[in-house]
C-alpha cells in the first residue's frame, strides 16, 4: 500500500482554516479518498486537554517557552496517535496546522526564534512532514476585523496584540519563500467560496501527480 498523503493548512486568527479544511475534506469524499480531518494543538484526547491549557483566556501568564514545549508535546502525541498511523494506512490527512504554526507563532510572535522551535520539534514530530502546506494568508488588519466581527467565543491566543500578530505574518512569509515547492499561498480575503476553489485546484493538482489520477478507494 502506497503511503497516504499529509496536507496541513496554515494561517494567522481568521483566516478561516478550519471552513476551507472542512469544504476540501468534503470534496476528497466525495472523489472517493480515505481521508483523516485533525487539528493542533488536539486531535487526541492528550491534545485537547493540552489545548484546554494554551487556549484558555486565564493563562495570560503562560511563560512563552512553556507554550512553546505544550505545543510541542500536543504534537508529539498527534503524530504517533493519529498522523502516521494514518499515512502508514494510506489515508489523506488533512490537519488544521502542524509545526509552521509553532515556528510562526512561538519562534516569530514570541521572539524564541525560528531555529529553536524547529529543534524542539525534531523529536516530536519524528520525521513526518506536510507533503503540501496550504498557507491562507490574511493582512493581520483583516484578522483584526474577522475576530471582532466574529460570534465565536474569543480564546487566548485571538486576545494577543498586533505587533504579536504581524510579527506571525511575516513569519508565516518567512517559511514560504523558503519552501516554494511545498507551500502554496492563497489569499484568503477573499471570499469564502473563491478560496475553496483555489484551494480544490491546488489540492487536486497535488494528488493527482502523487498518486497518478488514480482514485483511492
Amino acid at each position: 500500500m502506497r503511503r497516504g498523503f499529509f496536507i496541513t493548512f496554515e494561517g494567522g486568527e481568521g483566516a478561516g482554516k478550519s471552513i476551507q479544511v472542512e469544504i476540501l475534506a468534503s470534496h476528497l469524499f466525495e472523489e472517493g479518498y480515505d481521508v483523516v480531518v485533525t487539528r493542533e494543538p488536539g486531535g487526541t484526547r492528550i491534545g485537547e486537554q493540552i489545548r484546554a491549557i494554551t487556549h484558555n483566556t486565564e493563562n495570560v501568564d503562560l511563560n512563552p517557552v512553556a507554550e512553546a514545549y505544550l505545543m510541542s508535546a500536543a504534537r508529539a502525541q498527534h503524530v504517533a496517535q493519529v498522523i502516521e498511523p494514518s499515512l502508514e494506512s494510506g489515508k489523506v490527512v488533512l490537519s488544521d496546522r502542524f509545526v509552521d504554526s509553532s515556528i510562526s507563532y512561538q519562534g516569530y510572535g514570541r521572539k524564541l526564534g525560528p531555529d529553536l522551535i524547529k529543534n524542539l520539534n525534531a523529536l516530536a514530530v519524528n520525521g513526518a512532514a506536510p507533503d503540501l502546506t496550504i498557507l491562507l494568508s490574511v493582512t493581520p488588519e483583516v484578522s483584526m476585523k474577522r475576530r471582532n466581527k466574529s460570534k465565536k467565543a474569543k480564546d487566548r491566543l485571538d486576545l494577543q496584540q498586533h505587533d504579536f500578530y504581524s510579527r506571525v505574518y511575516e513569519g508565516y512569509k518567512v517559511l514560504a519563500k523558503k519552501e516554494p515547492n511545498r507551500f502554496i499561498v492563497v489569499d484568503a480575503g477573499k471570499s469564502i467560496e473563491k478560496v475553496a476553489t483555489e484551494v480544490w485546484d491546488v489540492t487536486q493538482r497535488a494528488l493527482n501527480e502523487y498518486y497518478g489520477k488514480i482514485k483511492k478507494k
